[in-house]
């Protein structure tokens, strides 16, 4: 698999240009909270697929990412009339730099797992620091919405094993409740669905692709929610 920390900081307009082929995210956000007139944090908030889609509803919006490159792609993609109630932060998910109580909703797309996969001899403490913080961070009667993979190249869920224990974690231990949804991406033709997939997920997806000949590439994601 390619490098994702060093896609992150060398290559994150060509990441962008990958994230931008899956469909946007809104109402799935809004049907389980209304976040119109919210103080919302985007934990791992990349280059803004969910800040983007979120901040024009928002009463402030704190974007947070280990990768200050991501961010920067963020900030050009916030149209300016919404980038006075942005707020951009390097920072770790188990440290976050913001005041207790300071956020109705956190939200945190394809993010947590890098820190709370099994690969990681440290992934469970790990996730009880992360939801340490977020218990910190959210005000009473607050939401947090996680999303994550449940597999790319494939129509039904179908996670990768490295990420089974956390997704358990979070309903068994952390009362999280779970749903999921089809996130494909659209291509605008072969060649870029073959680059794209290629670049973050390696030769094996890219290769399916190209032996499939089509310019939709299935993905799933789980959703993971919990009202405080």
């Amino acid at each position: 698999m390619p490098n994702h920390d060093q896609i992150y900081a060398e290559q994150a307009g060509r990441y962008d240009r990958l994230i931008s082929k899956q469909p946007e995210l809104t109402h799935i956000v809004h049907s389980i909270k209304p976040f119109a007139g919210l103080d919302i944090v985007d934990l791992g908030a990349g280059s803004g697929r969910l800040t983007s889609a979120l901040i024009g509803q928002a009463r402030s919006l704190t974007a947070t990412d280990a990768s200050a490159a991501m961010l920067d792609v963020l900030k050009e993609r916030v149209p300016e009339a919404d980038r006075p109630r942005l707020h951009t932060v390097v920072a770790d998910h188990r440290e976050l730099p913001l005041p207790d109580a300071s956020a109705d909703l956190i939200v945190s797309g394809w993010s947590l797992c890098y820190l709370t996969n099994s690969n990681d001899p440290l992934w469970t403490s790990n996730l009880e620091r992360i939801q340490q913080e977020i218990n910190r961070v959210l005000r009473p009667g607050g939401t947090v919405i996680i999303f994550e993979t449940m597999g790319t190249g494939f129509e039904t869920p179908n996670p990768p094993d490295f990420l089974l224990d956390y997704y358990a974690a979070l309903e068994r231990q952390y009362g999280f409740t779970h749903q999921w949804i089809r996130s494909d991406y659209t291509f605008e033709s072969l060649s870029e669905a073959e680059e794209l997939t290629r670049f973050f997920f390696g030769d094996e997806l890219a290769s399916q692709v190209v032996a499939k000949g089509s310019t939709s590439v299935p993905e799933c994601a789980g959703i993971w929610f919990k009202h405080y």
